[in-house]
């Protein structure tokens, strides 16, 4: 896949979702996560389309499955697959699937789709970077339903316990959840001993203000809450 360099912005992204067809886009579900996948890409992460096997690079896990059409359009903005590519997503000889593939896609770092894997997965390599004292961060973006998995339980509990703080989860709460939380999701992982912030999903500067709060010692969560269901 040829990695171009675009001079493309937020204000594109609706354009490049629309250049993705099929009957499988889970469009609630993408739209949902489209402006925490634009503020960190755009404001926070440090990845490189150029470098994207740099050892000390920050690491995006996108655990929560459905929707991956934000995640591809954002991918295409920041020049990491070329904006054509995206025309192709879904088709059976295309590398855009309906759930990422870190073999095909330049800049992705997991094979996601299965719900609940992806912050257990996150937990792995944040302690894997902070063994080797690597300034690499973690950033796991998860859905609010996505939750309800028991994965996600212990991966919240033991991240809090042994203190990973180079790891970032961001739960997009967009009311979706079967059993929700007491008190709402921020509290679930406060009790686990994490620091948190609950923002507006659509706030970019909120956004960016949540994602760069301070959490020396701790795991840290951001709940961005977005109207739409998916």
């Amino acid at each position: 896949m040829t990695t171009t360099i675009p001079t493309l912005g937020y204000a594109d992204l609706r354009g490049l979702m629309d250049l993705q067809l099929g009957d499988e886009k889970h469009a609630p579900s993408a739209t949902s996560t489209l402006d925490v996948l634009w503020v960190l890409y755009d404001r926070i992460l440090r990845i490189d389309p150029d470098r994207v096997d740099d050892p000390d690079r920050d690491r995006f896990l996108l655990s929560k499955g459905h929707g991956p059409m934000a995640y591809y359009a954002v991918l295409a903005a920041k020049g990491f697959i070329d904006v054509a590519a995206l025309r192709t997503f879904g088709r059976y000889d295309s590398k855009l699937g309906h759930h990422p593939d870190r073999n095909l896609v330049p800049g992705i770092e997991i094979s996601s789709g299965s719900l609940g894997h992806g912050l257990g997965i996150g937990v792995g390599i944040a302690l894997g970077l902070r063994a080797r004292r690597s300034s690499g961060r973690v950033f796991c973006l998860v859905g609010d339903a996505e939750l309800d998995e028991g994965s996600n339980h212990e991966a919240i509990a033991f991240a809090g316990h042994v203190g990973l703080d180079n790891l970032v989860c961001v739960a997009v709460d967009n009311q979706s959840s079967s059993h929700g939380w007491p008190a709402g999701i921020a509290k679930r992982f406060a009790l686990e001993g994490w620091s948190t912030a609950t923002v507006d999903g659509r706030d970019h500067r909120a956004l960016e203000r949540a994602f760069t709060a301070e959490h020396r010692g701790r795991p840290h969560a951001v709940v961005a809450v977005v109207e739409s269901k998916g």
